[in-house]
């Protein structure tokens, strides 16, 4: 049996333990009203997707449905694939009342094992939101983002097909004001990787331990990562063919990730027109992590109303001037905090309104929510459409998105690997 299917075996009786309704059968046929294309932003009527085993082997008009195959009746409902997240932090949970809403009290006070839990517990959120692939991009403590990605992998427990950073690589301090009598915190959140040796070290280390990709720091201390160190990452990663994302806060740091030749740019907040068009033409993804003026307020504690809305400003008008430039770019939230009222999913989905205060078309939003963001994570001969070959990832929701992107806070059915995960009717 193909590890898919043995997967999707796992996946499956284990939601019916939890007692979600589940779908599972040697051929589905999924009976789409309209079917949307991200990668082309058009969308057909009346199509059908047959799944078999978790593959999506033939997508079409008047497909014959197979004998005995399990029909899912979406004939009224808009069918696409399952969205992505390249920046996620599904171990952390920062917490006002208990922590001041300071991720490094957060980190203090919140071991891994419980971090660990809380992971299962905003991935399960995720997908049932929508979200079918992430990229956790670290702050998980000794490792939980690893074994959250082994258990959703060995169907232990429900989540989005996940790609963990391990433990985020920094200059000494990493993201901390440390004290001199307490040097070691911040450990094992970070790791202080200052000389080749270091680097070489942090990578090393982070590969034995199950990190899929390598997320490095550049600049939020006054001495930061120059061209040559980041270099020297991004080439000793791809030694075991692993990419690297840059956390970048300056415009000197996005400078020298782009340079170097960095997977993608994180935040990237402080890019002008320049640093844009280097971004572009080096093929470098911005995963700009646009934040909303709540997320602004729930993550950056101590700032005025006015700063809050400045920042908010500062991340749209660099949203919009990447659009414009053609930067290739890539949904990420960043999502850290909770709220009342709110799971880890619907956090994201606020998110949305950014691309709509942009001005951002709805289907180029769509696709940096999905054909860009697998192309950005290697995984675009895997998921990120609905075609023949490829994973069954796939949503549904009663509006269309390509006329109305906030549509996507509907979705009511996802499958995941062909497994129906929600199924609202």
């Amino acid at each position: 049996m193909k590890t898919t299917s043995l997967r999707a075996a796992a996946f499956c009786a284990m939601l019916l333990g939890l007692g979600v309704a589940v779908v599972q059968a040697q051929t589905i046929a999924i009976q789409a009203g309209r079917l949307v294309d991200p990668a082309a932003g058009t969308a057909s009527t009346d199509q059908v997707i047959l799944v078999e085993d978790g593959i999506i082997k033939a997508v079409g008009a008047g497909l014959a449905i197979p004998a005995g195959a399990t029909v899912i009746d979406l004939s009224d409902q808009t069918v696409m694939p399952g969205l992505f997240d390249a920046h996620t932090h599904m171990c952390l949970n920062v917490n006002p009342e208990r922590d001041g809403g300071n991720y490094f009290f957060t980190s203090l006070l919140d071991p891994t094992g419980y971090r660990a839990i809380q992971g299962v517990a905003n991935a399960r959120a995720m997908l049932e939101a929508g979200f079918t692939t992430i990229r956790d991009i670290g702050n998980a403590a000794n490792y939980a983002d690893t074994d959250l990605r082994r258990a959703i992998d060995e169907g232990l427990v429900p989540g989005p097909t996940m790609h963990n950073a391990g433990r985020i690589i920094a200059p000494y301090g990493g993201q901390f004001q440390l004290q001199q009598d307490k040097r070691d915190i911040g450990n094992p959140e970070y790791f202080y990787a200052d000389t080749r040796d270091e680097l070489r070290k942090a990578i090393r280390e982070n590969i034995h331990f199950g990190a899929t990709f390598i997320k490095i720091v550049i600049d939020d201390q006054r001495y930061i990562y120059s061209p040559d160190d980041i270099r020297f990452v991004v080439e000793e990663a791809a030694l075991a063919g692993m990419k690297v994302a840059a956390h970048c806060w300056t415009e000197q740091g996005a400078r020298n990730a782009i340079a170097a030749g960095v997977a993608s740019i994180e935040h990237g907040t402080d890019m002008p027109d320049e640093v844009l068009q280097l971004a572009k033409d080096a093929g470098v993804y911005l995963v700009g992590t646009e934040f909303t003026e709540m997320a602004i307020r729930e993550t950056f504690h101590g700032l005025s109303d006015q700063e809050i809305h400045d920042l908010h400003q500062q991340f749209i008008d660099r949203l919009r001037r990447a659009h414009r430039i053609g930067v290739p770019m890539a949904f990420g939230s960043d999502v850290v905090f909770v709220k009342d009222g709110y799971t880890r999913g619907t956090l994201t989905l606020t998110y949305l309104d950014n691309f709509i205060e942009a001005g951002i078309p709805a289907a180029d939003a769509l696709r940096m929510m999905t054909t860009n963001a697998a192309d950005l994570m290697g995984l675009s001969a895997e998921r990120g459409a609905i075609a023949p070959g490829l994973a069954a990832d796939i949503i549904a929701l009663p509006g269309n998105p390509l006329d109305d992107l906030l549509a996507l806070r509907g979705v009511s059915f996802v499958m995941k690997d062909g497994v129906v995960f929600r199924h609202d009717w």
